[in-house]
């Protein structure tokens, strides 16, 4: 397979890796989660997150336009602040909170299958499957772009379509009316927590910097990859919120925690009894499945274009094949690591907290340096800015209260990346520059 194949994703397959990648687990392991820290405002969450993620997607849309690249976020932070320590560590971020995304899907395939069989979300089955997974998905990136992208339609489809039957089904089975759902009471958990629901939420839209990630592969990039974000975000949304109601229609929200991690199955559970719950199973399945192997795809590509960059410290380790191909092989390992090491809510905790990190960094990038040149609004810049900060804010105030192990090993994984890269640089920059000094000696030896 060749590291990237220009115009082998068409509009269409790009909204459906965007989707893919989101749907993947966010419905199926977020939705409990966001439940959890925002009680009966939890559907309202989701939406405030998709409306988060717009302002987020305007730099990216912005950026995209003027620079399609199959690198995306990693192009975007060079042209913004060149070859330096900022552009590599933010996005490693980037690649690290995609990878923990990766493992989040992988453990949700794991929780929703283990339903099938009347086994715990803490089973030893969950993380084994979830690795069981990761291992597939290497195989089919391995298998090259057209695979992916005669897939990403198809499986598209399925999910957002089964999802739309559970959700639509589950309304009309519970007398929903549109005064149900709206929240009867106030709210019973602080601003903090509800700030902190807000970086869940938005962590189920980050999928759509996927398909900035796969720029270069895309048809006709400069208008098409700012569509199909646009796209990806409005067809998640409606289905994230459909959802949210149909779970809030038929469970109370004691239920929904109590089955945080498969809320989905157990809403389905006392409407359709087993049929309600072994097709949504199904319908999570496929969307963890798909959502594992678009993630891979994109990171490898941006983590590809990284090495190339020289921003990246790479070895291949005696293995064949190409960069990109290593990268896959990296990428999995560290996805399996982080599947076993860490449960659902740490892994969600960590991918928010550096996807927030990053997201700030390339809103602040552009609103410093690109705005004139990508013709960008400051003013939506700058609420983007401020509103991924009000959020971090409060879910690491929020975490680092119920869980400081989680805050405490974020904060070390982000010095390591940061002071790794500074030192990386630093080594490198030294090396070019004692290379130089070399070449120019034996020119002038040449001369003499």
């Amino acid at each position: 397979m060749s590291q990237y194949k220009k115009s082998s994703l068409s509009l269409g397959n790009a909204v459906a890796m965007g989707t893919g990648v989101m749907i993947g687990a966010a419905i199926f392991a977020l939705l409990g989660q966001i439940a959890e820290l925002s009680g009966e405002y939890f559907a309202l969450a989701v939406v405030m997150g998709g409306i988060i993620s717009g302002f987020s997607a305007y730099s990216y849309i912005k950026m995209a336009h003027a620079y399609p690249s199959a690198g995306g976020i990693a192009m975007f932070l060079q042209k913004a602040y060149g070859k330096g320590t900022i552009t590599a560590f933010a996005a490693l971020l980037m690649a690290f909170s995609m990878v923990l995304n990766e493992s989040l899907v992988a453990r949700t395939f794991g929780t929703y299958t283990m339903q099938l069989f009347e086994g715990s979300e803490n089973s030893f089955w969950v993380p084994v499957l979830g690795v069981g997974l990761l291992v597939g998905a290497f195989i089919v990136n391995i298998l090259g772009n057209e695979v992916i992208g005669k897939t990403a339609m198809t499986t598209a489809t399925i999910k957002i379509g089964g999802i739309l039957i559970f959700a639509l089904g589950a309304l009309w089975a519970a007398d929903f009316t549109v005064g149900s759902a709206l929240p009867s009471t106030a709210p019973e958990n602080g601003v903090m927590e509800y700030l902190a629901s807000l970086a869940l939420a938005i962590l189920a839209y980050k999928g759509f910097t996927t398909i900035t990630n796969s720029g270069g592969e895309i048809k006709e990039p400069h208008k098409n990859v700012g569509r199909a974000i646009i796209w990806s975000l409005v067809l998640c949304g409606v289905v994230y919120f459909i959802t949210a109601l149909a779970v809030g229609a038929n469970l109370e929200i004691p239920q929904i925690i109590e089955a945080k991690d498969y809320a989905l199955a157990e809403a389905a559970r006392p409407l359709y009894g087993n049929y309600g719950l072994w097709f949504t199973v199904g319908i999570a399945i496929v969307a963890t499945i798909t959502g594992v192997i678009f993630s891979i795809f994109a990171v490898s590509r941006m983590t590809a274009m990284l090495t190339n960059m020289k921003l990246i410290p790479h070895s291949h380790f005696g293995m064949p094949g190409n960069i990109q191909q290593h990268m896959l092989v990296y990428i999995t390992v560290l996805a399996i690591a982080l599947t076993v090491l860490f449960d659902l809510s740490g892994i969600a905790a960590m991918g928010a907290i550096f996807y927030l990190i990053m997201d700030i960094i390339i809103h602040v990038g552009v609103l410093r340096h690109m705005k004139e040149k990508v013709k960008a609004n400051p003013v939506i810049v700058i609420t983007a800015i401020v509103l991924d900060a009000i959020v971090l804010i409060g879910f690491v105030w929020v975490r680092a209260q119920t869980n400081l192990t989680v805050i405490i090993v974020s904060a070390a994984l982000i010095a390591v990346i940061f002071f790794g890269e500074k030192l990386f640089l630093k080594n490198t920059k030294q090396e070019d520059q004692d290379e130089m000094r070399d070449s120019q000696k034996s020119n002038d030896e040449k001369h003499n």
